[in-house]
């Protein structure tokens, strides 16, 4: 279980008790955000591309979605989201429990602007009830991500 591995990943950091499990789905921005008792734009979603041949995770924040000409033009590609029955054989992760830890070596981390307004964010750890309020100084230290991008825009309510 993907969930598990997240857990032993996040030991090397000292985060592993950390994780918090939910009795109810958090897979969705709203429902993590009633589950853990927080504003959904601290929910740090993990969105998984194909970008060519190369799969990307990026992490952004709950409130936010891919704005098209901003990705276009850091990845020189059009955005095409991982297929739903091909997301946890790409990323390790099912759907609703996609994170930045614990990935194959071949996936590529970013994390979105959006997120930086916040002193701690909540991503998912595996699993479709899982997550950890985690600082941004730790995201970055545990996320092996490659650089800080911007390719977000706000959602409306």
């Amino acid at each position: 279980m993907s969930l598990i591995g997240v857990k032993s990943y996040l030991a090397k950091f000292g985060l592993d008790n950390d994780i918090i499990e939910v009795n109810d789905s958090s897979a969705t921005v709203h429902d993590a955000a009633i589950s853990l008792n927080t504003d959904e734009d601290r929910i740090a979603k993990s969105l998984s591309f194909l970008v060519g041949d190369d799969v990307v995770v990026i992490v952004v924040s709950g409130r936010s979605k891919i704005d098209n000409h901003k990705y276009k033009a850091f990845f020189h590609k059009k955005a095409k989201m991982i297929p739903f029955d091909d997301v946890e054989r790409l990323t390790s992760h099912p759907v609703g429990g996609v994170c930045p830890f614990d990935l194959p070596e071949n996936v590529q981390v970013y994390l979105d602007n959006s997120l930086k307004k916040y002193d701690t964010v909540f991503p998912a750890c595996g699993s479709p009830n899982s997550a950890i309020e985690i600082s941004i100084d730790n995201l970055e230290k545990t996320s092996n991500y490659k650089s800080w991008i911007d390719v977000t825009t706000k959602i409306d309510n």
